[in-house]
């Protein structure tokens, strides 16, 4: 439970009667590499915290070719928030990248908490609508940098993944082929 308070803090602290209220409505959960804790069809029930390892969140295309649109890893957050919140089902998949442990929060969960430690209403909403820049950002990356430019920002947002995921995870992400994904780290290496 320490990270996730580690991790609110970094926003507002949370004092002990919250952090109470907190604890009784997040379950833990360890999850082994390759795991889903989404499939498409399914409604997206819970918001989840990584406190160890790491998760991919894609969709899979007609051709059945999956679409990297976001990476979380430790001290980050995953969910489809629009299944999440209109109770649709998702068109995405969040799958285990690596052996994980996560703490998941629950929808009706999170609107009890919303109500009962606004704290935590303005924290989710920094949080959300810094996952909306992030996803504002990548859009307007995706048709106006070179794969290059896009490694280099993938590099710049995730520190940590470069040197985890393999380059077929990583090259899904930028929308380029793995080959071409090793061609731009040789170049960089050389510069």
């Amino acid at each position: 439970m320490q990270a996730l308070i580690d991790h609110f803090k970094q926003y507002i602290p949370l004092n002990q009667d919250e952090l109470a209220l907190l604890e009784g409505r997040i379950s833990a959960r360890k999850i082994k590499r390759k795991q889903m804790i989404l499939q498409e069809g399914f409604v997206c029930k819970h918001y989840t915290f990584v406190v160890e390892g790491c998760f991919k969140m894609y969709g899979v295309d007609d051709k059945g070719y999956e679409h990297n649109i976001q990476f979380a890893a430790e001290g980050d957050w995953i969910a489809d928030i629009g299944s999440f919140h209109s109770k649709k089902p998702s068109k995405l998949f969040i799958e285990a990248v690596e052996p994980s442990e996560i703490f998941q929060i629950a929808q009706p969960d999170l609107y009890f908490l919303y109500i009962n430690i606004p704290k935590l209403d303005r924290i989710f909403k920094v949080i959300v609508e810094n996952k909306y820049v992030e996803l504002q950002n990548r859009v307007l990356q995706n048709f106006s940098s070179t794969a290059e430019q896009r490694y280099l920002s993938f590099l710049e947002q995730y520190p940590n993944l470069a040197n985890r995921l393999p380059n077929t995870q990583i090259a899904s992400y930028l929308g380029i082929t793995p080959e071409f994904l090793s061609k731009i780290r040789r170049d960089l290496t050389k510069k």
